[in-house]
């Protein structure tokens, strides 16, 4: 059974503003084998998050794993996860959506939410497309 562990951060750089994500792959022994660092759009920080997020599914799909361990530093999207939270937000709702119909694809989904600063890595790829962007290389 192929095991993932991923970490995944979305950035917004004026809440809205240009937006980012950055998820890192890890397989099963800690060896990165795929990064992601994608500018957006202009969007919020929420949805920046769950674009990771979402991200973060797919890019573990594409791989062919079947177990998965995601981190996320966003408690809003951790306990919206969760169902804990109200979702009001229509766009956020929507992804959402897409985060649940991607669970089903694996046998075992594994969310947890950690401290931003043990998210350093995934921050750092976020901000990587932004600044790529922000300096017309985008």
């Amino acid at each position: 059974m192929k095991e993932l562990v991923l970490y995944a951060d979305g950035a917004s750089r004026g809440n809205p503003g240009n937006a980012g994500i950055g998820v890192i792959v890890y397989d099963k022994t800690g060896k990165v084998v795929k990064t992601v660092s994608k500018y957006i759009g202009k969007t919020t920080n929420n949805v920046a998050e769950y674009n990771a997020f979402l991200t973060a599914f797919e890019e573990a799909e594409k791989l062919g794993a079947e177990k998965i361990k995601i981190f996320i530093d966003s408690e809003l999207v951790f306990k919206q996860y969760l169902g804990e939270y109200k979702i009001n937000n229509e766009a956020l709702k929507v992804l959402l959506k897409k985060i649940r119909e991607r669970v089903k694809v694996f046998s075992n989904v594994e969310v947890q939410h950690i401290l931003r600063e043990n998210n350093k890595e995934a921050d750092k790829l976020a901000n990587i497309a932004l600044n790529i962007f922000e300096m017309g290389g985008g």
